[in-house]
């Protein structure tokens, strides 16, 4: 299989984790700061935890794949001139991740059970409140390691000390924006036992206005950086995405994830508006789509963009992940049926 199909595969697995890994991290941050509309959307959001399964099944397959996932073996050994020299061992590699996805999980887990019984006492409140605590740290450090192990790392010489967070900012924004348009569908089909408030609508579109300038902030920062040091190994994977083969997806991912949702996110009329915020979310999800695959598939600017093999593995991917989130909402008495 060539490397531009097998690169679906690696972005489809940043995408479904990241949706596994936001529900909870978005439902802990808005208990932190003690935003009472988490209720609303909470129990939804934890939901996608049943993601989990299929994710790890995505990574071993990755994992097996070896030189098909990351082109660095075979060519890179410990001790080369190339950027965290210890960092390029598939046995490392393997070890780390499958160990931080179990970790995860069993945190995310813990948060949701305490989540459930959290008004019960003081004593569960407390519990609650200590792993609640913990589900950002959590959040950021699993985050940088996926997001260096198979995108940043891909191209050994390449690296960027902001491409942990810039990468966070987008797949978290693409969270949002997936959350937006999941309780407008479920809503308009009165499929939910409860109700989402409409005024929700319009929170989750100033979040998604703060994480698409957040985005750019963190994109342009890294650019500016990289242009204006004009080394040949950071300016060549740079020129290559937006240069190369992917032109189109690349100057496509920056009006999709800016130009579009910031001239409309930014006017009020807009966010409360559920249809108007549903087109955009729409926009930041196919834009951090075309991200995530130009960031692996790009890597030396060269390559076929795999239709055949996009709606085949989508067709899985999403057929499995709704199955999967359906019945964990059928078993929470979330949706009627």
């Amino acid at each position: 299989m060539s490397y531009s199909n097998w690169s679906v595969l690696t972005a489809s697995f940043v995408i479904v984790t990241y949706l596994a890994l936001s529900g909870v991290s978005l439902c802990a941050v808005l208990y932190l700061v003690g935003a009472k509309w988490r209720h609303q959307v909470c129990n939804l959001a934890t939901s996608l935890f049943a993601l989990f399964p299929l994710a790890f099944v995505l990574l071993l397959v990755l994992l097996a794949g070896g030189e098909h996932t990351f082109p660095w073996i075979g060519h890179v050994s410990h001790g080369e001139e190339v950027h965290m020299p210890g960092w390029y061992t598939l046995p490392l590699l393997a070890a780390r991740e499958v160990s931080g996805m179990l970790t995860v999980i069993v945190v995310w887990w813990m948060f949701i059970k305490r989540q459930a019984v959290a008004d019960r006492s003081e004593v569960d409140r407390a519990k609650f409140h200590h792993v609640a605590c913990w589900v950002p740290f959590f959040t950021v450090l699993y985050a940088t390691m996926v997001a260096w192990d198979f995108e940043m790392t891909l191209r050994p010489a390449w690296h960027s000390a902001i491409f942990g967070m810039q990468n966070l900012v987008s797949n978290f924004g693409m969270f949002l924006s997936f959350m937006l348009i999941w309780i407008y569908v479920l809503n308009n089909r009165g499929a939910l036992v409860k109700k989402v408030e409409d005024y929700i609508y319009n929170y989750l579109a100033q979040m998604m206005l703060a994480f698409t300038l957040l985005w750019m902030y963190t994109f342009f920062a890294q650019y500016l950086t990289i242009w204006y040091g004009n080394l040949g190994d950071e300016r060549d994977r740079i020129d290559a995405m937006q240069n190369g083969d992917y032109s189109v997806l690349w100057w496509s991912m920056v009006a999709l994830k800016f130009v579009i949702p910031f001239a409309s996110l930014c006017f009020p009329v807009t966010r409360h508006n559920p249809q108007a915020t549903v087109a955009v979310a729409a926009c930041i999800i196919l834009g951090t789509l075309f991200e995530r695959y130009i960031w692996v598939a790009g890597i030396n600017g060269t390559g076929t963009i795999p239709l055949l093999m996009v709606v085949a593995v989508g067709a899985v991917l999403v057929t499995t992940g709704y199955m999967l989130v359906r019945t964990t909402m059928r078993r929470n008495q979330l949706i009627k049926g």
